[in-house]
């Protein structure tokens, strides 16, 4: 007999009950028993004493879309006990796809200014050999192995840039176009797709509206009609609460948008936590508050860790996204010298001082220099271990031309790092406690440069169940694995139980840090050589177990790729087991 035993652990099952003693049998991918005392069947035994035994951890918002085709190890989550993944957020997804090259680089240009990962790699690495979602489901099992299951949404922008070409950016769709963007979502989700996924949020690099904040009520309500024939799928989108603070405005667009509509749908910043936010809290409360009266199924969505922004010149949208365009333009340039140029010439810091004096929002990290922390410094000139805000006082300039300065001196791949923006910790934990959240999100796989997602799920456990005791370990664990799998409707995990996918975290509460950063020169920069990303060492988990393969074990990964391409509510079984 093959399989595994886990034995001696205390089982926290992801749906919120009591942790108890027992062992665990896992055979063909599938949990078989749980209970005291099981006697081995020829099995493998892995001892767990003294460890948790959970469902593996959800990654409930990441962009691994493109990364999983050129980093398919997906550090470092195995190492997290991060057994599925889910993809497409935000109106972003590689398909539907246009026919003609200049919509598809549209799509890939998008993906890398909003997500901070270089076009080369997305071009090289992704064959582009579909048109319709269907086809890229095809192309992905047929071409990548990864050690996490996936699921993945077909994204708004996407759908609208595949019916419209370039033209999604400038106007709204013809009663034609709208038809077209039916048919595929209609082919996407009868694929497996989770939902769709929107954005009512984001500007580019050229401070254009992404194409989905152009589209009319008629298209979403043609779109919402597909969404209707599949109840098994959900409706994502994200919300402005951080740039325009439009977020009031849109909560209110989607309650009349969805009112009467049986669609769930989860609302990312429907509930937003940070201090500088604050002024528009109680309307979307009320908001929300409104749409479950009304019968939406709304979810808002949340992360537990606060925002935090690394200011590079390599990759990042974060100086854009602080409506500061002077200081993108080095971003933008294209190689280093001509990054250090600009950076030097008298002209161009005339125009970034403006621009940091009287365009950038003023809860942004330009207009917070005392939050800015001079780290990381690429040939160790410094100084570093200060403040932005020190080092202009100290030699009594613009902190825009302070920032200048230390960057021209340290080297143009340095960067400066933003401490946590404050967070409402009570609305946080009031937030993992509402029965439909969606938590744990962290949009691993994005903005590499940033450390945005891997191993953030660790302060779950470590912050707050074992040091400030905010949470019992049972609610924690709910909130990364059962509830979520409830939300996707992957119904067939996220518990442990009989008849359940064995995706499986071990791991033991003194031993687990959400540890610091280290820079890994691993990612392709699409001219023959590699740029860097963060990232961190393991947890660890003692193991990581996904669909009955240790992905995790010893302290590093094993190299096995056994995650599979998951659709909601896909498993008969589990199904049939759960309406038992």
């Amino acid at each position: 007999m093959t399989g595994m035993l886990i034995k001696n652990g205390t089982v926290v099952d992801g749906t919120g009950a009591p942790a108890f003693a027992a062992d665990v049998r896992v055979q063909d991918g599938f949990i078989t028993e749980v209970g005291p005392n099981l006697a081995p069947k020829g099995e493998r035994v892995f001892d767990a004493s003294g460890c948790q035994v959970t469902p593996g951890f959800i990654e409930s918002h990441t962009h691994y879309d493109g990364t999983m085709w050129w980093q398919p190890d997906l550090d470092p989550l195995p190492g997290y006990g991060a057994t599925t993944m889910i993809m497409g957020n935000c109106g972003f997804s590689p398909a539907p796809l246009h026919k003609y090259m200049p919509a598809q680089r549209e799509m890939v240009g998008i993906f890398s200014f909003f997500e901070d990962i270089p076009e080369g790699p997305f071009l090289q690495n992704l064959p582009w050999d579909w048109n319709k979602w269907s086809e890229y489901r095809a192309s992905v099992e047929r071409n990548v192995k990864v050690p996490l299951n996936y699921a993945a949404y077909t994204g708004h922008i996407a759908i609208r840039l595949a019916a419209m070409g370039v033209e999604a950016w400038e106007r709204k769709a013809t009663p034609e176009e709208i038809a077209v963007m039916a048919d595929l979502l209609d082919d996407a989700l009868a694929a497996g797709a989770l939902g769709m996924s929107d954005n009512m949020h984001d500007h580019d690099g050229q401070n254009r509206p992404v194409p989905t904040l152009l589209a009319c009520d008629d298209e979403f309500a043609a779109l919402f009609d597909v969404m209707e024939r599949y109840p098994g799928c959900c409706y994502q989108v994200i919300v402005d609460t951080f740039m325009r603070m439009t977020g009031p405005a849109n909560l209110e667009r989607l309650s009349k948008l969805l009112a009467g509509r049986p669609i769930k749908v989860q609302i990312a910043g429907a509930i937003p936590t940070l201090d500088f936010q604050k002024g528009i809290l109680p309307a979307m409360q009320a908001s929300v508050n409104a749409m479950r009266e009304a019968g939406v199924d709304v979810w808002p969505g949340f992360a537990h860790v606060s925002p935090t922004s690394t200011l590079s010149l390599v990759k990042s949208l974060i100086f854009a996204q602080s409506n500061d365009y002077v200081w993108h333009e080095v971003v933008l340039a294209d190689d280093h010298a001509e990054k250090a140029r600009l950076l030097a010439d008298p002209e161009w810091r005339a125009r970034a001082r403006e621009s940091w004096d009287t365009q950038a929002w003023d809860h942004s990290p330009l207009k917070n220099p005392q939050e800015l922390f001079l780290l990381d410094s690429e040939n160790g000139t410094g100084p570093i271990g200060i403040t932005l805000k020190e080092y202009a006082d100290s030699k009594g300039l613009h902190r825009s031309d302070a920032m200048a300065d230390w960057i021209l001196a340290n080297g143009t791949r340095s960067t400066v790092h933003m401490a946590p923006f404050p967070k409402d910790e009570a609305l946080t934990i009031e937030l993992m406690r509402d029965p439909k959240t969606v938590g744990n999100i962290s949009d691993a796989g994005a903005h590499l440069q940033m450390l945005c997602g891997g191993g953030e799920n660790a302060l779950l456990l470590t912050q707050y169940v074992r040091d400030e005791k905010k949470l019992t370990l049972e609610e924690a664990i709910h909130v990364m694995t059962g509830k979520l799998a409830r939300h996707f409707n992957l119904n067939d995990r996220g518990v442990i139980a009989p008849g359940k996918r064995a995706d499986i975290a071990v791991f033991n509460m003194d031993e687990i840090q959400r540890r610091e950063m280290v820079k890994a020169h691993d990612v392709p920069d699409g001219r023959g050589g590699t740029t860097w990303r963060f990232t961190r060492a393991p947890m660890p988990t003692r193991l990581t177990m996904v669909n009955g393969v240790p992905t995790f074990e010893g302290g590093q990964p094993t190299g096995a790729m056994p995650g599979q391409f998951l659709s909601p509510g896909n498993d008969d079984t589990a199904l049939a087991v759960a309406a038992e």
